[in-house]
């Protein structure tokens, strides 16, 4: 009979694993929103008791100094990389925080050693609330893909992608990927966000997170043909339903900003994600701690495309 899934590390959100060689290497967002924790293991399953290790801290003052979100731990050409964003306050204006984007690096062989640099501003011609930074290399290309609001179209943000000068630097102005345009992406905010990149089949997919952080929260997903030039908006493709979705009859609601990754064998694809078991949220959700990062496995079907299933089993239909 098949199990309700239940969370691996409880109170973090915006999950992303890394695995290197045998190694886990697990960052989130922390619930004070005031550093990048990292956690590592042998094993997926061994992260949940795994000992954090705090690797910067945000200062008092200054643009860096509140609300520390969604961090990412990338490693490129042997250097390790974390990409977040940060605000100078928790200032709303205009219906947005002030969020902007930044990367810390460190040469280490393990990313709980060593040195961290100081954060670098990565701009992407825009002055704007931006957010939930990836990367991923491609037919030896790095790419960065995020979210950001773009002041001339309606809601709080959409996805773009530029090709990369170096880990730190974009080479190219932003490419519009997507805008929240459908019902199940515009529930309480406009958003697209939390992109997360798989190569696969023959095609470059990226899901993406829509709608507010409380039960609406949901994923989507967009594609374009491997062999085509992935800074033409025109070869993207995007799917006019949500493809993971809350499960109220199991309490998971909100299941979004995933990331994926790989099971010990190698071979089988994870979904990492956080989700809620509850909605009563007490004022704006994103104080709710309780977003609890969970995995799953997930398989593929006959035209290619992952099958993620609901996010309360631990494995797709």
């Amino acid at each position: 009979m098949e199990q309700t899934i239940r969370p691996l590390i409880e109170q973090r959100a915006d999950p992303f694993i890394h695995k290197q060689g045998e190694r886990y290497h697990f960052i989130a967002s922390v619930p004070a929103y005031d550093r990048l924790e990292l956690r590592s293991a042998d094993s997926l399953s061994a992260l949940a008791t795994a000992t954090p290790t705090t690797l910067w801290t945000k200062p008092e003052h200054g643009v860096l100094s509140e609300l520390i979100w969604a961090p990412e731990l990338h490693r490129h050409e042997g250097v390790w990389y974390i990409y977040f964003a940060a605000a100078p306050s928790r200032e709303i204006r205009d219906g947005l925080f002030q969020h902007r984007m930044y990367v810390i690096h460190n040469a280490s062989d393990d990313p709980a050693q060593g040195d961290w640099s100081e954060p670098k501003s990565i701009d992407t011609g825009m002055d704007s609330f931006c957010l939930d930074a990836t990367t991923f290399n491609h037919d030896g290309v790095l790419y960065y893909v995020w979210a950001q609001k773009d002041p001339a179209i309606a809601g709080n943000s959409n996805l773009y992608i530029a090709r990369m000068e170096t880990p730190e630097t974009l080479a190219t102005p932003p490419v519009c990927l997507t805008i929240p345009e459908f019902e199940w992406e515009t529930r309480g905010f406009l958003v697209n966000e939390g992109p997360a990149v798989l190569i696969r089949h023959g095609r470059v997919l990226i899901t993406y997170s829509a709608s507010a952080t409380d039960e609406n929260y949901c994923m989507g997903l967009i594609w374009a043909d491997a062999h085509t030039d992935l800074l033409n908006a025109a070869n993207w493709h995007k799917s006019a339903e949500p493809v993971f979705v809350s499960d109220p009859s199991r309490s998971i609601f909100g299941p979004g900003h995933n990331s994926f990754t790989v099971a010990e064998d190698g071979e089988t694809d994870i979904l990492v994600y956080h989700a809620r078991t509850y909605t009563e949220i007490e004022g704006d959700p994103l104080w709710d701690p309780n977003r609890h990062t969970f995995i799953k496995p997930f398989t593929w079907d006959s035209e290619g495309f992952p099958r993620f299933g609901k996010p309360s089993l631990t494995t797709a239909p």
